[in-house]
């Protein structure tokens, strides 16, 4: 059963299909939570909680929810998580000048700028994740090793160049852009194969 079948029989009171709905996009929800926290708030917030937190709330607002397709749907839940995002960021960025603790405040300040932007729905990242088979491609994601998730994470979702990808992964930019092209040839072999079944 598609997401707008999902849709349609959750608003029509079907607690089952309400249930599948959340658990169906739990993968994609993790995947753009992860892409969202940025190095500097990893140490201070797990992605996991984003994702909780922001199916929390899509569950308790479904029935203001107001559209009928996947494409909608997902809008809708990006827009709950990017609104999460800003509420941590913004938290940490005055918890940040409240304490004055952090050693690398100007690199950390540009991070959270670059966090707080408005979302770019033609940004790179953006369209990876807007493809029509979004929650097909955030199963295959997390169905990859740790390394091979941080590096699309961090390459692929984040944009980072692959000096900023190994040095937060504490590698060489060699060792990663070979990491990189692992993960993409996994990556595609996952796709491949759901796509036949």
């Amino acid at each position: 059963m598609n997401v707008s079948e999902l849709i349609q029989l959750a608003k029509a009171g079907d607690r089952d299909a309400r249930e599948r709905l959340f658990e169906r996009c739990r993968n994609y929800i993790g995947v753009l939570a992860r892409a969202k926290v940025e190095g500097w708030m990893q140490a201070k917030f797990d992605g996991s909680d984003l994702v909780q937190q922001t199916l929390l709330e899509a569950y308790s607002a479904f029935d203001s929810f107001d559209g009928n397709t996947e494409e909608e749907w997902m809008a809708w839940l990006r827009q709950i998580l990017t609104h999460n995002t800003h509420d941590v960021v913004r938290h940490y960025r005055a918890d940040k000048r409240d304490a004055k603790r952090e050693t690398h405040a100007a690199r950390d300040s540009v991070q959270a700028r670059r966090m707080e932007q408005p979302t770019d729905l033609t940004s790179p990242s953006r369209l990876l994740m807007r493809r029509e088979e979004d929650i097909v491609l955030a199963d295959a994601i997390t169905q990859l090793t740790d390394d091979h998730q941080e590096v699309i994470q961090l390459r692929g979702l984040q944009r980072l160049s692959f000096d900023e990808v190994a040095e937060r992964m504490g590698r060489t930019r060699p060792a990663v852009q070979m990491l990189w092209a692992r993960a993409l040839k996994k990556l595609d072999a996952i796709l491949s194969e759901a796509k036949e079944q």
